[in-house]
């Protein structure tokens, strides 16, 4: 009966994440996860390739959505403000999901394989920001700077909160790697 519930996607990352701190990433397996979250294997398979994409999946919603944020920003908006407001919007959504990312941020360290990943996923990351900016009429090396540079901040204040103490929000420290960003381009 409780397959059928809602939020079967949430529900088996939940309980991926559960599995990899307990047992470990490579101990884990698919069918374990699916029965954590009460679920099958195939239900499993519809939402994920892999037991790695339970880590990373929600992050392929991600990258279309900063993509949209910087082509949909005013024109009137330069692209340091663009990013600006972008990256405040990911972070206000992201900030709820702090206990979870800070538990995925710890697994997703203690392998190899999944840090390989992760840097994978960021690249693809910043090559959406950069289609972003090219659909905005930026020219390819802005697109390209800004895409780096709204990944890295995003990047670095997203690891400042998983490592600190939970005590600084992540809006706010996004927005004082903004603040010293624009310091620094002044």
């Amino acid at each position: 009966m409780s397959r059928w519930e809602p939020d079967a996607r949430e529900r088996l990352e939940r309980a991926a994440v559960e599995l990899f701190v307990e047992q470990g990433f490579a101990e884990t397996t698919v069918p374990q996860i699916a029965e954590r979250a009460g679920l099958t294997t195939r239900t499993y398979f519809r939402h994920f390739a892999d037991k790695r994409e339970a880590l990373f999946g929600s992050e392929d919603e991600l990258a279309p959505m900063i993509a949209g944020l910087m082509a949909d920003a005013p024109a009137s908006l330069s692209p340091f403000d663009a990013i600006a407001q972008a990256l405040n919007t990911v972070a206000s959504r992201l900030q709820p999901q702090y206990e979870f990312m800070v538990v995925r941020h710890r697994v997703v360290q203690a392998d190899d394989g999944l840090r390989e990943r992760e840097l994978r996923k960021r690249a693809a990351l910043a090559a959406e920001i950069t289609k972003g900016f090219q659909v905005r009429g930026e020219d390819d090396l802005t697109s390209l700077v800004a895409a780096s540079l709204a990944t890295g901040i995003m990047g670095l204040s997203i690891e400042r909160w998983l490592n600190g103490s939970g005590s600084e929000s992540l809006p706010d420290l996004v927005r004082h790697a903004l603040t010293a960003a624009r310091g620094l381009l002044s």
